[in-house]
């Protein structure tokens, strides 16, 4: 069952489960991710229509469920421009199992690398961790009560522990927290299977899944006695209790469920394996072996992981690229039919940098006054030295390579790298930014255009 954020309650963050009743429109989806990025209506839009189409596929008779795909998406547009922040908000809006992976860290079979199918194993990775999550909370305090009584046990001994009234003594202390920095030695297990990084890296995923699974219940467990204090002991046993509790394979299946119905994997960087030309020698022999390889998956495959196979028929995939030197139209014509929808994101303004800058919940301005308040000091910026701020980075963007709305991060941080390395030592309660105080601290900097180019 998927989860998702009502309008009602998207501002606190609380998340409520989908139902046939109450799931988001389209023009709700678009309203929640106004909240974090500007402009690029047309993303925005075919986003929220493809998740939108996941909870119309849900309430579909089963006959016909299966037969519905998913419209995997590209988004064309420089970097900075939000495509992976609309996928990346999308996503937990979704409360959906996502990954993001760069196509040019992929190779195709036989080379030496990552093998596309390991997107899968990390979503399902994924999946099985946001399900183990849920399921935790849920015994969460049956988890403390069992802690608490080992605790109790350890303290008192078998003997004191025999004493309904040593205990509730005993108790009460502890819930009052005057025993925390008390030492206490506890036991706890593990089990480790020998150099599992090693072989993935060496591109052993499925021989070290297979491994796992034949060799994993005849692996010994360890005991290792550990002396920690009480409140340490007690965060320690919680977990190992909730472990207990929990019923894996229900975990497991759940996850499956979640990653094949709404897991979203967003591919970055597509048109790195995208040549304007075939070849027949180089690495353009490898970019196409690797979008050959991206096809089963795309299209809908069995995957491989430690938790069983999982079928990608109906995962979202969203590419992204920027397609400065290459066109979706040189993509595998097989793999340009997995992916029928094309949204060309526009390039940033002046204008939607004054809004990026302080209309979104996650807005620079905003995350800097939050920064200086922890020293006690009130940052403010007149619209002015906002818009001068928006107008720099807008020019330097055009005269030297356009990284989008990142560039906002390089001015301020130049804007006030003083400011932040002097406050703590100047007893100040107001900082107030002006354009005159941008104008002479990046005036000279954009100006010299070698200079902004190595500092901006």
């Amino acid at each position: 069952m998927m989860n998702i954020i009502s309008p009602e309650e998207g501002l606190s963050g609380e998340l409520i489960p989908v139902t046939p009743e109450r799931a988001l429109t389209p023009s709700q989806i678009v309203a929640e991710l106004d909240r974090y990025i500007i402009g690029q209506e047309k993303a925005k839009k075919a986003v929220a229509i493809a998740l939108r189409n996941r909870w119309r596929r849900s309430r579909i008779p089963d006959r016909l469920r299966d037969e519905i795909l998913p419209n995997n998406i590209i988004l064309i547009g420089p970097t900075g421009v939000g495509k992976t922040e609309i996928a990346r908000r999308l996503a937990r809006l979704a409360q959906a199992p996502f990954v993001k992976v760069e196509a040019s860290k992929f190779t195709e079979v036989g080379y030496v690398g990552r093998d596309v199918d390991s997107m899968i194993r990390d979503l399902m990775e994924i999946g099985v961790n946001m399900v183990k999550a849920e399921k935790t909370r849920q015994v969460q305090a049956r988890a403390e009560a069992l802690a608490e009584e080992k605790l109790l046990k350890l303290l008192l001994g078998e003997e004191g522990f025999r004493s309904a009234e040593a205990r509730h003594r005993l108790r009460e202390k502890l819930r009052a927290g005057e025993l925390d920095s008390q030492l206490v030695e506890i036991r706890t297990t593990s089990q480790q299977f020998p150099f599992p990084d090693a072989l993935a890296q060496l591109g052993g995923e499925e021989i070290l899944i297979q491994l796992q699974d034949i060799l994993g219940p005849a692996m010994p467990r360890q005991t290792k006695r550990r002396k920690l204090t009480v409140a340490e002991a007690r965060r320690v046993l919680t977990q190992e209790e909730a472990q207990k509790l929990i019923d894996m394979e229900e975990v497991i299946s759940e996850a499956k469920t979640r990653v094949e119905q709404t897991g979203i994997v967003f591919i970055d960087e597509i048109d790195k394996v995208v040549s304007a030309t075939p070849s027949q020698s180089g690495p353009d022999v490898s970019r196409e072996g690797v979008q050959r390889d991206l096809l089963p998956v795309v299209e809908g495959s069995s995957v491989l992981t430690k938790y069983g196979m999982v079928r990608t028929d109906h995962i979202l995939f969203i590419a992204a690229g920027a397609f400065h030197k290459v066109k979706p139209a040189d993509m595998i014509p097989e793999l340009q039919g997995r992916f029928p929808i094309r949204v060309e994101l526009s390039p940033l303004t002046a204008r939607d940098f004054v809004r990026i800058l302080t209309e979104p919940e996650n807005a620079l301005i905003k995350q800097y006054t939050a920064l200086l308040a922890t020293e006690g000091v009130k940052l403010t910026f007149t619209r002015e030295a906002i818009r001068r701020i928006a107008e720099i980075a807008f020019q330097v963007n055009s005269e030297t390579e356009n990284i989008g709305a990142r560039r906002l991060h390089t001015v301020m941080t130049t804007l006030l790298e003083d400011i932040l390395f002097a406050l703590p030592d100047r007893k100040t309660e107001r900082v107030r930014i002006t354009a005159g105080y941008v104008e002479r601290k990046l005036k000279d900097i954009v100006a010299n255009r070698d200079l902004s180019r190595y500092i901006l």
